[in-house]
């Protein structure tokens, strides 16, 4: 994906996300307040009757790293779901400041190292 896909995704989006994990549930519920909320519709990958297969994917693979299907049914994963994300809701200078050479690629493996790390900082989180 070339780094300004993101830039151009298109309201509204779908944000497939893990409805037991605590960092999650913290962004759904930013989410759910936020004035351009319309723009994102929200799927729990763990509620019961997802089905993955459906998207053509797996749940593991949804598990593993955050996925965001835009209007023309482009599919942005990982770190380019969150640049999508947040280009949707208005942030377009922060997502055109991550997709900077260099830059770009700190923030893709920070979201690798986070992603398979989220539901261990989540509890932590909780506890304090």
């Amino acid at each position: 994906m070339n780094r300004s896909a993101t830039l151009h995704a298109q309201a509204p989006v779908t944000l497939y996300h893990d409805g037991q994990c605590p960092l999650c549930q913290r962004e759904v519920a930013w989410l759910t307040r936020h004035p351009r909320r319309e723009r994102v519709a929200l799927v729990d990958i763990q509620a019961p009757g997802f089905d993955a297969g459906a998207l053509g994917t797996s749940f593991e693979s949804m598990m593993g790293r955050l996925h965001l299907r835009d209007a023309q049914g482009g599919w942005f994963i990982g770190m380019d779901a969150s640049r999508a994300l947040y280009a949707v809701l208005g942030y377009r200078r922060l997502v055109w400041l991550s997709c900077l050479p260099g830059l770009a690629g700190m923030l893709n493996a920070g979201y690798g190292w986070f992603a398979r790390r989220r539901v261990c900082f989540g509890h932590w989180l909780k506890q304090r």
